[in-house]
């Protein structure tokens, strides 16, 4: 079981989108997958349909109690351990608790034989329940938006990446994933152009076809069963495989 955290401090980097039509596109080739909401936002949840979460359901009493992981919800040939807004409470309890940073980690351990895949979707932010992400990874996956809010979140992505890696050293990134993505614009290839000269390893980006996917998030479903053969689809399919040859996984074409 390898576990990746979908990571980036800054709102609309696309991270959630990443996680959930990333995760489908493994299940969907026979890989047993865990989602994992971290999010008080919710919306990696949402955008599967699962709504109206009991706060026993999320990961909470795993963050302030180390308890093990609650009993997962079953969507789309995936495990998801879904999120709701209350799960922001467990950033002022996990303060001051030795070893909490860890205990996502340690709640995978008993699981480690029903999964190949854990993604982990970190909220935007670099507060307790994303050190809580980061903990839990083997690696973590980046993406970013080719606009200037995306160069300018690169220093505060190299500082919070240098305080993962004190938390765990041999934590990398696995793949930068630029997002929104149109080459119409001379902006976003100038942007790409930067990202591809200052980070390391980087894929090809994810185009920005806005419809399909706000689409999708709202009818609940992947976009691989929302629009199955759609452009947007073979955008996922294509990012999926450079994910999984990111982090070592068998990918059938």
């Amino acid at each position: 079981m390898i576990t990746a955290t979908v990571f980036n401090h800054a709102g609309g980097a696309g991270k959630t989108s990443v996680t959930r039509d990333v995760g489908f596109e493994f299940s969907r080739r026979g890989l047993r997958v865990l989602l994992v909401d971290l999010d008080p936002q919710a919306n990696l949840s949402s955008w599967l349909g699962v709504r109206q979460v009991d706060l026993a359901q999320t990961v909470f009493q795993v963050a302030v109690d180390g308890a093990a992981l609650p009993p997962p919800v079953r969507v789309f040939g995936m495990d998801l351990i879904p999120s709701q807004v209350d799960l922001a409470l467990a950033e002022a309890q996990m303060l001051g608790q030795p070893g909490a940073h860890f205990a996502l980690l340690q709640a995978l351990e008993p699981v480690q034989d029903r999964y190949d895949v854990v993604l982990v979707d970190s909220p935007p932010s670099i507060g307790q329940l994303a050190i809580l992400g980061a903990g839990a990874a083997d690696k973590l996956l980046v993406p970013i938006p080719t606009r200037a809010k995306g160069l300018d979140a690169m220093p505060g992505l190299q500082k919070a990446t240098g305080l993962y890696r004190r938390l765990r050293r041999d934590l990398a990134v696995a793949l930068y994933i630029p997002t929104l993505y149109d080459a119409r614009r001379s902006h976003d290839r100038e942007v790409l152009a930067l990202l591809r000269e200052n980070l390391s390893p980087i894929c090809e980006p994810l185009p920005q076809r806005e419809a399909v996917w706000l689409d999708s998030n709202s009818a609940g479903e992947p976009v691989g069963v929302y629009a199955p053969g759609s452009p947007v689809h073979h955008d996922v399919q294509r990012l999926s495989a450079d994910v999984a040859r990111a982090l070592g996984l068998e990918w059938k074409a």
